[in-house]
């Protein structure tokens, strides 16, 4: 197969999941003999087209700002949108398949005008659907946000989803459930299982976006409970974002606020991965996660997990019996925490389950479904 991903980041130039995913699945494919160009914005050193780990980096687009007050910038995914289109349209038709990164939704808008003149199939990955949620994102714009993600949704593509509640959450707006492939997000549990743990590492671990649905705040004074009858207990939450700034004021008004350490964003992959591996217990709360990568490599790491039990969160599946999944509230979580740290495990063990989100599973699944993709395209 010839595969076009269209992403205006691009892993590991810029580091989050759904670069990370395209990167994974890409590399794995182009060992397979497939023939892969990655149309993203410059963010590398070098030639606007390039060889990177047996793909085609492609930049189309110079670099710009992602984010403006906290947010994804509008004008940015449309500045890419617009220039990827001229490129797009000479090249569409070359490849057998265009895999277009859903966020921000106008990259995806401008691979399907190219891709109806070429007549190449359209692949989405929808890693969250966010419904009403645009309106707390975007205030008086969230008409806009839920408008662009409906139209999305129903412009003609085969889409994935990387969980079942992200997928039933998509039925909402667009395809029926038959119509979408459910793939997973994936780990190398290779590297989590071979990194050495991180010498100054902590008990109990976050890692993870400081956004308000994640409910940090609550481990936090879950935390704080259990430390007054467990003397040796730490917590490190790893991690930036507009809560920051309110959780430091909370952990300095904690009793035990010296046993919790606010380390923000590490550069390093690497060194996620070894407080993971040097934590007996991960807890995230979150009541929103379209699939929740953490929880996969933190089992790979060999953690307990804590989770909320939330209709909006894809915790319970990518957890299943390995792990605790709780209330989104302090007492839930402060009860998971007194068990883990006593010793109780889950009735699976957190390796075990962690297997099934290995990249080279994954990828055997994109695989599979890109071809299909194309053969219903004919």
């Amino acid at each position: 197969m010839d595969i076009g991903f269209v992403t205006n980041v691009v892993f590991p130039f810029t580091k989050g999941g759904a670069e990370k995913r395209i990167h994974e699945i890409g590399t794995r494919l182009a060992v397979a003999g497939h023939d892969i160009t990655i149309y993203g914005r410059h963010f590398w050193e070098g030639p606007q087209v390039m060889d990177y780990e047996g793909m085609t980096l492609y930049g189309v687009a110079p670099t710009q700002e992602l984010y403006a007050d906290e947010r994804r910038s509008i004008t940015e995914a449309i500045d890419f949108s617009v220039r990827l289109l001229p490129h797009l349209r000479q090249t569409a038709a070359e490849h057998d398949l265009i895999v277009a990164s859903l966020f921000p939704y106008f990259p995806v808008l401008a691979s399907k005008l190219t891709t109806l003149t070429a007549d190449t199939p359209l692949i989405t990955t929808w890693h969250e659907v966010w419904l009403d949620y645009w309106d707390d994102y975007l205030g008086r714009l969230g008409p806009f946000g839920k408008g662009i993600e409906q139209f999305t949704a129903k412009t003609p593509h085969h889409p994935i989803a990387v969980s079942s509640v992200t997928a039933d959450r998509l039925t909402k707006i667009g395809p029926s459930r038959d119509q979408i492939e459910v793939i997973p997000n994936g780990i190398d549990v290779d590297q989590i299982e071979s990194t050495r743990p991180a010498d100054d590492g902590f008990t109990v671990l976050y890692a993870g976006r400081l956004a308000e649905h994640k409910n940090v705040d609550l481990l936090v004074e879950a935390f704080d409970r259990v430390a007054q009858t467990a003397s040796n207990v730490s917590l490190g939450i790893i991690g930036d974002g507009p809560e920051r700034d309110r959780l430091e004021r909370q952990v300095q008004t904690l009793e035990h606020a010296d046993r919790v350490t606010m380390l923000g964003f590490l550069e390093e992959y690497e060194d996620v991965l070894a407080h993971m591996r040097a934590a007996d217990v991960f807890a995230s709360p979150s009541a929103r996660e379209g699939f929740g990568i953490t929880f996969a490599e933190a089992m790979a790491a060999d953690c307990t997990v804590i989770a909320a039990a939330h209709p909006e969160s894809a915790a319970s599946e990518v957890i299943g019996d390995a792990g605790f999944l709780v209330s989104p509230t302090v007492d839930g979580v402060a009860t998971a925490l007194e068990r883990a740290l006593e010793g109780e495990r889950p009735s699976t063990e957190p390796t075990i389950q962690a297997q099934q989100f290995d990249w080279d599973t994954i990828a055997d699944q994109a695989e599979q479904c890109y071809r299909q993709a194309i053969i219903d395209g004919r």
